[in-house]
């Protein structure tokens, strides 16, 4: 039977870096700390889910060990234990034999892209030490599979999360099921310049505060397609391995994003104003689409706005994002 490691990140764990001040994550003193008390372990107990998996896992005659990963440096420690043997070049390999799984809980699509990131980290090799059975297409090898347990398996939002998108199982007893005797499903995984990876996707642009999009410039290219040259004002630019960024409103940006099918798919949004009878003017949206193997956005304004499989932040020079696919896997009933 399999010894399993739940994985469960600490509420303030984020994908943009590590976890805090110093990688700790309980960030912050507590009231208890700043009157010279020891402070509360407020992020040490595992969530109700967390600890129904368990169960069911248990019950199943798996070991099970249930971490909470404060850090980037306790991220690392659990998957170290899904190495394989030393290799004579001396690459650090996921062991494709191994019999530990692993199954993230996660509370947003961000979590479960932070734990990716470090196995990314842990397993490219650099650009100099490429292995010779390393697939042409690829910068990384397979990755380990990943189990999914979301903590919100009720929760009711327009957003559906990749767990919901992808069809996995939302139940703890099913997850554990899943990681069980599931097959492991390979995805494709985006890695960016930037050293970070998605999952889902990006959407480049921001609102007012009535919702408006507000229009921006920057340079779109898709391998040899140029979406946008850079004159043309921008309501948005969705960047899509999957469809959580398929739509703007009611527009539909992209058209049949697959995190299964090698490529990346990208569109933008382009104000065109048209003259109507009687001299009345109509702005419509034009969307633009192109597929390829990698996208690069180049800003032309100072700062770009974006989410980042739900991760804010700014674009102020090139990003280039490119497909490594079926690089990372689920395990799937």
């Amino acid at each position: 039977m399999y010894d399993v490691v739940l994985l469960a990140l600490d509420a303030e764990h984020n994908a943009a870096g590590g976890c805090g001040t110093g990688g700790a994550c309980c960030a912050g003193p507590t009231a208890d700390a700043a009157a010279g008390q020891q402070p509360a372990e407020r992020c040490a107990t595992p969530r109700v889910p967390v600890l129904a998996c368990a169960d069911a896992l248990t019950a199943r005659g798996a070991r099970v060990e249930t971490v909470t990963a404060r850090s980037d440096a306790e991220i690392d420690a659990v998957l170290a234990r899904f190495d394989g043997p030393p290799r004579p070049d001396g690459l650090t390999w996921p062991d494709p034999d191994g019999k530990t799984r692993l199954v993230v809980a996660t509370a947003s699509d961000a979590q479960l892209r932070a734990v990716l990131r470090r196995l990314v980290r842990r397993y490219a090799p650099p650009p100099s030490r490429r292995p010779a059975d390393l697939a042409g297409n690829r910068t990384v090898p397979d990755l380990p599979p990943v189990g999914v347990l979301p903590l919100d398996p009720a929760r009711g939002t327009p957003h559906r999360d990749l767990a919901a998108q992808l069809g996995l199982p939302r139940d703890p007893a099913a997850v554990a099921t899943a990681a069980l005797d599931g097959t492991a499903r390979r995805l494709d995984l985006l890695r960016n310049d930037g050293g970070s990876v998605t999952l889902d996707g990006a959407l480049l642009g921001a609102v007012d505060d009535a919702g408006r999009p507000l229009p921006w410039r920057g340079r779109v290219e898709v391998d040899d397609v140029v979406l946008s040259t850079g004159d043309d004002p921008l309501l948005a630019c969705a960047v899509g391995n999957s469809g959580g960024y398929a739509r703007l409103g009611d527009v539909a940006l992209l058209a049949a994003p697959d995190p299964t099918d090698g490529v990346v798919e990208v569109a933008v949004a382009v104000p065109v104003v048209t003259r109507r009878t009687l001299g009345r003017k109509r702005v419509r949206l034009e969307v633009r689409r192109a597929r390829g193997r990698a996208v690069a956005v180049i800003p032309r304004d100072e700062r770009v706005p974006y989410l980042d499989d739900g991760v804010e932040g700014e674009l102020s020079r090139k990003r280039s994002w490119w497909t490594e696919p079926g690089a990372w896997a689920v395990w799937t009933s």
